[in-house]
């Protein structure tokens, strides 16, 4: 009876940044219905420096600020262990890459991966979600525009900060710094709105390698 229970455990993987619009192959294969309009249990900031993102501001649960945001739930077909194995993944760009499966670390450093549990949460048995540190200080309206500016030159093409601010706008995400964010990008390129100033900085970056 033990083991028919614990095969119909409901899992479900929580999205509340770049996982919403780009969960990825092995997610989406493994998804049977997304649960749309889920606020966090816990508060999210843009507050971590990004690497991949040209060191734009991507969202982060925090301990202090921040919101609740709007996020959704993937509701998936697969143990529990096989979705944080494949969340574990797509967290650090390996998807498909059966040898990566996820073990919670001994010792955490503001670069790893923490794959975090929720029991009873948006109708399901459980619901997981990453956890990773923030890193920006000082974490200031201003302080996210200069990053996320400065992302456009550097970041891959779409990866940049204020393209990543435009999708969580998009999808209804909005934090406690999110507005005046906004407010001070385009205050600082002198555009109207988001996609404006994104096309200007590229347009700059393209004259300044020429």
């Amino acid at each position: 009876m033990a083991e028919e229970t614990q095969e119909k455990q409901t899992v479900g993987i929580l999205a509340y940044g770049s996982l919403i619009s780009d969960p990825r192959d092995e997610i989406e294969k493994a998804c049977t219905k997304i649960i749309h309009d889920v606020m966090t249990p816990f508060h999210i900031e843009f507050a971590r420096s990004s690497n991949n993102r040209g060191g734009a501001p991507t969202l982060v649960p925090v301990a202090s600020g921040g919101a609740h945001v709007k996020g959704q739930v993937f509701e998936m077909n697969i143990s529990e262990a096989k979705a944080a194995d494949i969340l574990y993944r797509r967290e650090i760009g390996k998807e498909g890459d059966m040898t990566r499966t996820y073990k919670r670390p001994n010792s955490v450093t503001e670069n790893t991966v923490l794959v975090e549990r929720l029991t009873n949460f948006a109708g399901l048995d459980v619901v997981l979600y990453t956890q990773i540190a923030a890193t920006i200080m000082p974490l200031t309206a201003k302080h996210l525009a200069e990053l996320a500016i400065a992302s456009v030159a550097k970041a891959p093409d779409g990866l940049d900060g204020i393209s990543y601010l435009s999708a969580a706008k998009k999808h209804g995400i909005e934090t406690a710094l999110s507005p005046a964010y906004e407010a001070e990008i385009l205050k600082e390129t002198k555009c109207k709105d988001l996609e404006q100033a994104r096309k200007k900085l590229l347009s700059e970056k393209t004259n300044n390698t020429l």
